[in-house]
């Protein structure tokens, strides 16, 4: 058996930095409480993590950041790398909280060219419903029009002057679609695709493999960014697609008749978890035998 670590692999640069204003949050306010406003990146064992030193995760996938706040009577509160609206802020700043803010430059960006247009034209912006970023930018105007699938075009009102961008972590397969069918009715609209590097690089390594007959992707199932290299993986072709979080869900049917096995992980996966992954996934393929490490929460930070 042939075992392939697919590069890039691990955090992306938008998610060390949330941890890093996470970690230095706690330690800045030691006699405060700390929440953050939902999952600071979309992965169980930082959630985890973080629990252990203090910080009180939100997460209610049928409450909006704006009805999490109504839970945060004082204290601290983080917004997450998706980032989040102005009324959030707003309202956050009402309450008295203390805000401190971990969105990726990535999200931001698309954030700063959604407000520069709003003022003189209306937004498509491809994402997925009821992901936190898209929330968040769907949330800056009611210009703003939120399209997940070519039948959501059908419902859109009267637009001018259109802007077409995206949510960051997206499919470049399923972007590409959706734009076409956005252009074909909005001839004359402006693009903006605003997939970020670390996803985007991360999809192209995995179109790019040859003769692969098994592929592992280490990632969280609320990860837009591992279950979109999943399909990938899938919809390239590649017969035995896995999405998995960790060594512990790996098994001897996975691997038994495999040849040549690929891995490689979310941009929100930590770094050590892949790597106990290719390591037990080397040595069954030396000895036939799994090496199933527990990882120790503490490490994943």
């Amino acid at each position: 058996m042939e075992v392939l670590p697919i590069t890039p692999r691990g955090y992306c640069a938008g998610v060390t930095r949330a941890i890093q204003i996470a970690k230095e949050t706690v330690m800045k306010y030691p006699n405060q409480k700390v929440y953050m406003l939902g999952m600071i990146v979309h992965n169980q064992h930082l959630v985890n993590a973080f629990s252990k030193l203090g910080i009180i995760c939100l997460e209610d996938q049928s409450s909006t950041r704006l009805e999490l706040l109504d839970q945060i009577a004082e204290g601290v509160v983080i917004i997450t790398a998706h980032g989040a609206s102005d009324a959030v802020f707003e309202k956050a700043k009402d309450k008295g909280l203390t805000i401190v803010d971990a969105t990726c430059p990535d999200v931001e960006k698309t954030h700063d060219l959604v407000r520069n247009h709003v003022g003189n034209g209306d937004v498509i912006y491809i994402g997925k419903k009821n992901h936190p970023e898209a929330e968040g930018t769907v949330q800056l105007s009611n210009r703003v029009h939120l399209i997940s699938k070519k039948e959501d075009l059908e419902a859109l009102p009267e637009l001018e002057n259109v802007l077409i961008t995206t949510q960051t972590t997206l499919s470049i397969l399923d972007t590409k679609d959706l734009i076409e069918a956005c252009l074909e009715k909005y001839p004359d609209a402006i693009c903006e695709t605003e997939i970020c590097n670390a996803t985007r690089i991360r999809q192209e390594a995995v179109l790019k493999l040859e003769n692969i007959d098994t592929l592992f992707v280490v990632g969280d199932p609320s990860s837009n960014n591992a279950t979109q290299l999943c399909r990938i993986g899938k919809d390239h072709g590649i017969p035995n697609t896995y999405l998995i979080q960790g060594p512990m869900e790996l098994n001897e049917d996975m691997l038994k008749n495999a040849n040549r096995v690929a891995i490689t992980s979310g941009s929100s996966t930590p770094t050590k978890l892949t790597q106990a992954v290719i390591d037990c996934i080397t040595s069954y393929a030396k000895e036939n035998d799994f090496h199933q490490e527990l990882i120790q929460i503490d490490s994943i930070l």
